[in-house]
């Protein structure tokens, strides 16, 4: 199996650079930098579409720091339904408790 290729995100913005130049051609730019037309096309995409978000580098996402504060929120959001969850099941076992030993303390004061 190949192995794919990796390239930084410095490397892929000096390409879009260079491609948006006058004069130059993507399938020139792409021939000279030893990569396919393809990729420099769909890093040309990519720069148009998300500005300097377009090469993150290493598979992070993507974000503005409004979508980083919806993602931050959203797991905050998780946690607290889970904890609110065990709350509520911790509440019902306390009174189950509660009224089980009222019960008891009943029956033993009823038996004297």
């Amino acid at each position: 199996m190949a192995h794919r290729k990796v390239y930084t995100p410095e490397f892929k913005q000096q390409a879009v650079q260079l491609a948006q130049q006058l004069g130059n051609t993507n399938q020139g730019i792409a021939s000279d930098l030893g990569i396919s037309q393809s990729a420099l096309s769909s890093w040309i995409k990519a720069a148009k579409e998300h500005g300097s978000l377009a090469f993150p580098g290493q598979g992070v996402a993507r974000l503005t720091p409004e979508q980083e504060t919806v993602k931050r929120l959203e797991r905050e959001l998780v946690t607290l339904r889970q904890e609110r969850e065990i709350l509520k099941s911790a509440a019902i076992w306390f009174a189950k408790e509660a009224t089980l030993l009222a019960n008891s303390s009943r029956t033993k004061k009823g038996a004297l």
